[in-house]
C-alpha cells in the first residue's frame, strides 16, 4: 500500500513538473518578426486556382508553361510572398490548387498572380479572397526545406 501511494505521489509530482516545463511562453521578438497581431494572427490572401479557359494549348506548350508556373512558385516562396502552394488531387470541381500569399490586399495578390505563366496563358484561373490565419504559417517554407529530400 505504501509503495502504491509513493508511486502515485511520485507520478503526480512528475506530471506537474512536466506540465510546467512544457509551458509555452510568448515570444515578442518572434511575433514582431512575423507581423503577428495580439492573437498571433495576420492577414493573407487565399488564392483558389481553377482550370482556365484555354483548352487548345499543345502538350509541349502546356509543359513549358507549367515549368514556368513551378519556377514562379519557387521564386515567390523565396521572396517570402508565397507561404503555401500545392495542387488538389483529381476532383469534379475543376479545382487545381491553392496559393496563400503573404500580402494583406487583393491588389497586392493580383500583381503576384500576374507573374504566373500558366495564369497569363489562361491555363489556370485565380480566385482571390482575404484570409486571416496564424502568423506562424510563414514558417512553413523554412520547415518544408528541411524535410523535402527531393526539391521541386
Amino acid at each position: 500500500m505504501k509503495n502504491t501511494l509513493f508511486i502515485f505521489v511520485f507520478f503526480l509530482f512528475s506530471l506537474i513538473s512536466f506540465s510546467q516545463e512544457t509551458e509555452i511562453k510568448f515570444d515578442e521578438k518572434l511575433a514582431k518578426s512575423l507581423n503577428a497581431d495580439e492573437y498571433g494572427m495576420k492577414k493573407y490572401v487565399f488564392c483558389l486556382l481553377k482550370s482556365g479557359s484555354n483548352t487548345t494549348v499543345s502538350k509541349e506548350e502546356s509543359k513549358k508553361l507549367f515549368e514556368g508556373h513551378m519556377a514562379n512558385i519557387n521564386k515567390l516562396a523565396k521572396e517570402g510572398k508565397l507561404v503555401v502552394a500545392g495542387p488538389f488531387m483529381k476532383n469534379d470541381r475543376n479545382y487545381r490548387g491553392i496559393y496563400i500569399f503573404n500580402v494583406e490586399t487583393i491588389e497586392e495578390a493580383k500583381t503576384l498572380v500576374a507573374t504566373d505563366p500558366a495564369i497569363k496563358a489562361n491555363l489556370l484561373e485565380a480566385e482571390l479572397t482575404p484570409w486571416y490565419c496564424t502568423a506562424a504559417l510563414q514558417e512553413t517554407v523554412k520547415i518544408h526545406e528541411k524535410i523535402a529530400r527531393t526539391k521541386m
